[in-house]
């Protein structure tokens, strides 16, 4: 059974509360709103201390618990919970989280200056970073299934606004693709937390983690709840087929909503599967592993094709993501120790490259109001700081030794070469793939002569570089010393590798048979 270690000072409610209630009091009081996004830089920075205080109470090499855990009765009736707790990985993903917000905030502080009333645009907007910021700490710190299914259907609410009123072209068609996408997805596994429920004992905490693990469920129950809950992880992760409403949304969307949309809300898709799906539905994870296996090397070569055939920058960048999903959950399913620690380094190193090239790529493209990559030629000799900020984020998505994607990419083939070998020579094509994707359109975009309308344009301000700057330390951090955060991962994914057992397909396999 899971372990609890309660704390004695609630800061995971905490950091909830806070950005929840004044994200509130920005958009329901209206002088506040024109000093928005000063109060949501305020809070988000506030926010960020508090959980880079919350690291230093738990215990990074204890595995197979939930931390800092607060639980008080909410909906007793129905067996619902406030209850939250963090395990190693997911109190990272929380600071992952928490440190985007405010560099979001920063590079959006000119965005609305066309508006006609440019404060309050801002300040609304703001607002709703700091509502998405309140639901991104509760999906990782929830340790109530219906409190998590709660999070993960309110976030779209701020979401759905941020994409389709601060958008671009198309961005009201691309919100509601987005919103019809996770709905659906979040139906499906409504309908599997109800099962769930169904089997579970009758008490006032039924929806706790630590007491679902515990529950016996026929197999077919279980494969047919399991399947509920992936799909809506699939759906966000995002993998192939259920991945098209992403490049709609990336093209459509602000960089900066790009940036949390990707960098961080889409990891609720593989978080989910580590923290929800193998604890609670082990066997049918190991029974529909091969099957997922095979999806996940469909997203990393399908994810790398499409990129290479992007002619929008926005839709390039989303594209290279889906093939990086492929990879994490590739680690995830596979059964290794070390792909899964791979998975989960891979997690956070994504967001902080894929932030940066959403970022970096908005700052080129808002000086022509186009993402078009034909339209650029010849900008590393305009903006050379741009261009290399660029180039490294790249590098650092495709893993270039020593930038932070090399490591946890390597740990994922590794893993997944001693168990799957055939599997692991097909995610290396992936790799490949990514070299050319990354350096078409750099040579595109950045080399050549400097086209007559473009010699004007402006490299990067110091706003600019205050928030690409943060990124570009952390890939280089990640890449040269990578193993504190490997040692505070590999607890966790060993606890999640022991659904799997010693022979992951062969058990699988034989558990279905049986069942």
């Amino acid at each position: 059974m899971l372990e609890t270690i309660s704390s004695t000072f609630p800061v995971l409610t905490l950091l909830v509360a806070l950005p929840a209630l004044a994200g509130v009091l920005i958009l329901s009081v209206k002088p506040l709103q024109k000093a928005g996004r000063y109060i949501a830089l305020g809070v988000s920075v506030v926010e960020l201390l508090l959980v880079l205080f919350a690291t230093t109470q738990i215990d990074w090499t204890l595995a197979g618990s939930y931390q800092l855990a607060e639980t008080y009765s909410w909906i007793p009736q129905i067996g619902i919970s406030w209850a939250l707790g963090v395990t190693q990985l997911s109190l990272v993903m929380i600071v992952l989280a928490l440190a985007l917000v405010p560099l979001v905030l920063v590079a959006a502080w000119k965005e609305d200056s066309q508006a006609a009333n440019p404060s309050l645009e801002a300040g609304r907007y703001a607002a709703l970073i700091l509502l998405l910021e309140a639901f991104m700490v509760l999906i990782f710190a929830a340790r109530d299934v219906a409190v998590f299914y709660f999070a993960f259907e309110a976030m779209l609410i701020p979401l759905y606004f941020m994409i389709g009123r601060y958008g671009i072209a198309n961005a009201k068609a691309a919100a509601v693709k987005f919103l019809l996408y996770s709905l659906a997805g979040g139906l499906v596994m409504l309908a599997g937390v109800i099962t769930l429920f169904v089997y579970a004992e009758r008490t006032p905490q039924a929806y706790l983690l630590e007491n679902l693990s515990q529950t016996q469920l026929p197999f077919n129950v279980e494969l047919g709840i399991f399947i509920t809950f992936f799909i809506a992880f699939a759906i966000k992760a995002p993998m192939v087929p259920l991945h098209t409403w992403l490049p709609d949304t990336a093209a459509a969307a602000r960089p900066g909503t790009s940036v949390l949309l990707v960098g961080v809300l889409d990891k609720i898709g593989t978080y989910g599967m580590i923290a929800l799906c193998l604890p609670l539905f082990p066997n049918a994870s190991v029974y529909a592993a091969p099957v997922i296996i095979g999806l996940a090397l469909v997203s990393i070569i399908y994810g790398g094709l499409a990129a290479i055939g992007q002619s929008d920058l926005m839709r390039l960048v989303s594209f290279t993501s889906v093939s990086h999903f492929g990879f994490m959950v590739l680690g995830i399913y596979v059964g290794s120790t070390i792909a899964m620690t791979g998975a989960m380094f891979y997690m956070v190193a994504h967001g902080v490259s894929i932030a940066a090239m959403f970022l970096i790529s908005g700052y080129l493209t808002e000086q022509t109001g186009s993402r078009a990559i034909a339209d650029y030629r010849g900008m590393q000799r305009v903006t050379p700081i741009l261009a290399g900020t660029w180039l490294v984020s790249g590098l650092a998505s495709v893993a270039l030794p020593g930038l932070s994607g090399f490591v946890p990419e390597y740990l994922v083939l590794i893993g997944t070469w001693k168990v799957l070998p055939i599997a692991a020579a097909v995610a290396v094509f992936g790799v490949v793939l990514a070299a050319l994707y990354l350096l078409v359109p750099y040579q595109k975009i950045f080399t050549g002569p400097v086209p007559d309308n473009m010699d004007k344009f402006s490299d990067l301000d110091m706003r600019q570089k205050f928030t690409v700057a943060p990124l570009l330390i952390a890939m280089v951090i990640l890449g040269i010393w990578s193993a504190p955060l490997i040692s505070a991962l590999t607890p966790v994914s060993e606890a999640a590798v022991t659904n799997f057992q010693s022979a992951p397909l062969e058990n699988a396999q034989t558990e279905g048979n049986s069942k």
